[in-house]
């Protein structure tokens, strides 16, 4: 049969059928007659309203697919019952297709901002109403498809936001244990007092310091900066805070057993070298560090310090001066079987050492200039007048003032030393 000897009471071959319940609109009972029963042979739910508010009080309480209404009507226009429609079915979409005589543009852009989807002339075609009903199912089904993957984007958001919320106490909770690895205030041995900061520059961080001392009147003092940031580097400075830990030789990498059964540090070089073999032989990781070491001995004031790849440390002498430490090296667990330079000093009564990241001094400023040894100098020489704790203060208020802001780009930690010379007649230090 050909397309234009259709009968009229033929249902239309519609793609699968997202349309099912119709509402027309018209105050002519004998065209509401006319369409419904033509829908209703098409296997359409039809309802039937004669003025634009018996509409809205159907499409208020049924759920409505596809609106026919006549454009003009007494009371409330099709216009009107279009934008009042689109008002009412926030949460789905109704297709409007508005019956009209009218031709003129300036009508049709008027339904179209009104919000109708189609028009069709009056008196209405059957073979034109199955056309825009076709054009409506392939419309709302890609509607009700965008529907349903938003949906599902929304569920899949929600669960990646539980996880999120998860795993940010996670970090929150972790950036607590980071923070328990560097004690906080002020550690005082028998000749030296010693201040630690860590401030990772998102939940945790890669950054340690930490300081201990033995009897034998020895203290060491550390900083250390393990390569990329987040958890993998928070775990490995979880690892390393370990091998530094207690005053014991069998929990701590950096002391050893003499002949005479006392326990003595090992020589800083002797330090970088172990971690570097540890690291490269036991532990499965593509990450390594860079390190400053140093060992003080508490009665002479003389310091042996090692470089591994670490910023230079710096040491503020009593009279003001600063003083660059060490010679560079290679980084820990970098290179296998690296050998590292031991750097000898000696501290004055008054004198400071102070060990950094490189997240003081590659901070940059707002145009884009890194602080560099030469400003962390200066920090440094501005702060010399305070003690350890209100001098890393100013340290970090320094770093912010250059930053431009509180927030900085990497992890930033620091110790610092502060030598003031043995009583002789003291007791010797634990």
């Amino acid at each position: 049969m050909a397309e234009h000897d259709r009968d009229e009471g033929e249902a239309p071959k519609a793609p699968a059928r997202v349309i099912g319940d119709v509402l027309i609109v018209d105050d002519s009972a004998g065209h509401l007659r006319l369409m419904a029963s033509i829908l209703k042979r098409w296997g359409y739910r039809v309802h039937e309203a004669g003025s634009g508010d018996q509409a809205l009080e159907v499409l208020g309480r049924e759920t409505i697919d596809l609106v026919l209404s006549d454009w003009v009507m007494p009371g409330m226009s099709g216009l009107e019952l279009c934008e009042r429609a689109r008002a009412l079915c926030v949460d789905r979409y109704v297709y409007f297709i508005l019956l009209t005589s009218k031709t003129e543009r300036a009508d049709v852009a008027a339904g179209l901002e009104a919000g109708a989807d189609d028009f069709l002339s009056k008196p209405v075609s059957a073979e034109e109403l199955h056309a825009r009903i076709f054009a409506g199912e392939r419309l709302i089904a890609s509607q009700r498809a965008l529907e349903d993957r938003n949906g599902q984007l929304a569920e899949m958001l929600d669960t990646l936001q539980s996880l999120y919320d998860a795993i940010a106490r996670d970090l929150v909770e972790a950036r607590r244990l980071q923070q328990s690895l560097v004690p906080a205030g002020l550690k005082r041995y028998d000749g030296a007092e010693v201040a630690l900061h860590l401030r990772p520059s998102g939940h945790v961080g890669g950054d340690l310091v930490g300081s201990f001392a033995i009897r034998e009147g020895q203290l060491a003092v550390y900083s250390i900066d393990v390569s990329g940031h987040g958890i993998a580097s928070a775990l490995m400075t979880a690892r390393l805070a370990s091998y530094f830990s207690g005053g014991s030789r069998n929990r701590n990498i950096a002391l050893e057993r003499t002949d005479t059964d006392s326990i003595r540090m090992r020589p800083p070089e002797q330090v970088a070298a172990e971690l570097n073999q540890l690291i490269n032989d036991d532990l499965e990781t593509e990450l390594y560090f860079t390190m400053a070491f140093a060992v003080c001995d508490l009665k002479t004031g003389g310091l042996k310090l090692v470089q591994a790849g670490h910023p230079h440390p710096m040491i503020l002498r009593g009279d003001g001066r600063i003083e660059r430490v060490g010679r560079g090296g290679l980084p820990v667990g970098l290179i296998d079987g690296a050998s590292y330079e031991v750097v000898e000093e000696r501290l004055m009564p008054g004198d400071r050492l102070v060990l950094y990241s490189d997240g003081f001094v590659e901070q940059e400023d707002p145009g884009g200039a890194m602080l560099e040894e030469e400003g962390m100098a200066g920090l440094i020489r501005d702060s010399g007048a305070m003690g350890p704790e209100p001098a890393l203060d100013r340290l970090i208020e320094g770093l912010a003032r250059h930053a431009g802001r509180a927030e900085f780009d990497d992890d930033v930690s620091c110790a610092i030393l502060d030598y003031r010379g043995r009583d002789p007649g003291a007791p010797e230090a634990s």
